[in-house]
């Protein structure tokens, strides 16, 4: 019997693109992926959307013109995925959409997530659950990060502690022991800061397979200086984003020093590798297996460093698991989804801090 259909939408702190997955679940927790599909954002949405990390000038309009504009490139990039999987807009249940991050400061008590679902909804006649993170957030919760809990379903092994690193703009932790407890949480800056590095000094948007910072070495007191950062060394639950980790964070960090550019990438790698081994050892000790997913799962000389750090403990990716690196979440937040609309809850308190677990995501009924 053929299960629901659901589509999900991610587009994350890398701000590359949105990655859409069609996803079909049935009675079994596995869901069975059907179509997978990337569009990339115009040179100009990117440019926008990192103009709106900071106040600027007329930025509440400009914020609700950038949501219309998402909310038609997700339109676009559903239905070139309903096109090559050759169905009809009517066969899928819902969208689950993550919107784009613009401020998430939990510690105010807000986040903000933009995508004009309701225009989403028109344009593809589509259900649309979006809005997943706020609830969370109002019964006291850090609102991220939401992925543990389909890490959790997906991926626990019932004899093997397990830890799932999704290596995005920002890198999060899911540790997932044998005995059912759980914890996840932001242990700092995945690949952003390294992709402005490039962008300043190559125009590129990311370092490929970290060739270009392969080329330096480390910077050992820069190094040092960064793992001081204060987030480091709070415990979870805990979550961070462009808010702190930006180009101004990096520039502190660089006033009055002569580093060459490609040992000044070289140690944003690093830096990343000794965070996610820093917090594997401070909150993860029995880890035995770790899954890399993400975008940072295709820079080698990241999983080389992060696998020099973590000795014995073997490196795989999500692949292994039967998911590939590159749509974990946009099939999570499909699945978040399924869960608002059959009234289940979704968020972890014990991940984010809330007082209570909720039902996540408001519901744009087409």
């Amino acid at each position: 019997m053929a299960g629901a259909l659901f589509i999900g939408l991610m587009s994350g702190t890398s701000l590359d693109g949105v990655d859409v997955a069609l996803v079909e679940f049935q009675s079994t927790v596995q869901p069975n992926v059907l179509q997978t599909h990337f569009l990339a954002y115009p040179p100009e949405l990117r440019t926008q959307v990192l103009a709106l990390q900071h106040p600027t000038e007329n930025e509440l309009e400009a914020t609700a013109l950038l949501a219309n504009t998402l909310a038609t490139l997700y339109a676009d990039a559903v239905n070139q995925l309903l096109t090559i999987a050759t169905l009809s807009s009517d066969r899928i249940s819902a969208i689950g959409c993550h919107g784009q991050t613009i401020r998430h400061r939990p510690e105010l008590g807000f986040t903000l997530q933009i995508g004009n679902p309701a225009l989403l909804a028109e344009l593809t006649g589509i259900t649309v659950v979006a809005d997943f993170r706020s609830r969370d957030i109002a019964a006291g919760g850090q609102g991220a990060p939401l992925v543990p809990a389909f890490h959790q379903a997906i991926f626990a092994h019932p004899q093997l502690n397990r830890a799932i690193i999704n290596i995005g703009g920002i890198a999060n932790i899911t540790y997932l022991a044998s005995n059912s407890d759980l914890i996840g949480f932001d242990s700092g800056p995945g690949n952003m800061l390294l992709d402005a590095w490039i962008k300043q000094h190559k125009n590129l948007n990311y370092d490929a397979n970290g060739a270009w910072a392969s080329t330096g070495k480390l910077i050992a007191p820069l190094l040092s200086d960064m793992l001081a950062e204060p987030y480091l060394a709070l415990t979870p639950p805990k979550s961070t984003g462009r808010d702190l980790f930006n180009d101004a964070w990096l520039a502190e960090h660089l006033v009055d020093k002569h580093y060459s550019p490609e040992d000044v990438a070289f140690t944003l790698v690093s830096f990343t590798a000794h965070t996610i081994h820093h917090a594997l050892l401070q909150h993860c000790r029995d880890v035995d297996e770790v899954y890399i997913c993400g975008g940072g799962a295709h820079n080698a000389l990241l999983i080389q460093q992060l696998q020099s750090l973590l000795g014995e403990i073997k490196i795989e990716t999500t692949n292994a698991l039967g998911i590939g690196v590159d749509w974990v979440e946009a099939i999570a937040f499909a699945w978040l989804a399924k869960l608002c609309l059959n009234q289940q809850t979704a968020s972890l308190p014990k991940v984010t801090g809330a007082k209570g677990a909720r039902i996540l995501g408001a519901i744009y009924q087409h």
